[in-house]
């Protein structure tokens, strides 16, 4: 009984460690898609020059953080809320402040998406690696159950 038992832990860390590898790949995967995807937008807001020229570009989590929330306060400087910038109105696409409002608004969150993704995938990898670590140490387990029985059965005998 205890042989089927330490080669189930076996199958079970297996499994473990394929599930890790999985969530390692899709980590890295999504990271490679939005910073590559962040690359494609080139924004450049609050770069330095030389940083520009050399053709650098906003791709990273706290470098998108930094522009977003940068870009929030000027936003609020044009009005505190969306409700504030109407007057109880609607909105204009003639009116220069309401398309700079809502343009401030997009990039904004773009932005706090590439943030809040860039965080996930950083989860993800996270969970990846633990899972591995599990995974090992279930084959461990299971193989150091297989041979305590096989050990067993030699000084039975």
């Amino acid at each position: 009984m205890s042989r089927k038992y330490s080669i189930a832990v076996v199958v079970l860390g297996a499994i473990v460690i394929i599930m890790g590898i999985v969530y390692i790949y899709q980590g890295i995967s999504k990271e490679i898609l939005v910073r590559d995807g962040m690359r494609d937008e080139r924004v450049t807001y609050l770069l330095p020059r030389e940083e520009v020229e050399r053709g650098n570009v906003i791709d990273t989590a706290e470098e998108a953080q930094k522009v977003a929330d940068t870009i929030k306060a000027h936003r609020r400087s044009i009005a505190t809320t969306y409700n504030d910038l109407l007057k109880g109105g609607q909105y204009d696409p003639n009116n220069p402040q309401h398309v700079v409002y809502t343009q401030a608004i997009n990039l904004e969150n773009y932005l706090y998406m590439a943030v809040l993704a860039y965080g996930l995938t950083t989860v993800v990898l996270t969970s990846g690696v633990t899972l591995i670590v599990i995974g090992i140490s279930l084959v461990l387990i299971g193989l150091e159950l297989y041979g305590l029985r096989r050990s067993m059965l030699r000084s039975v005998t």
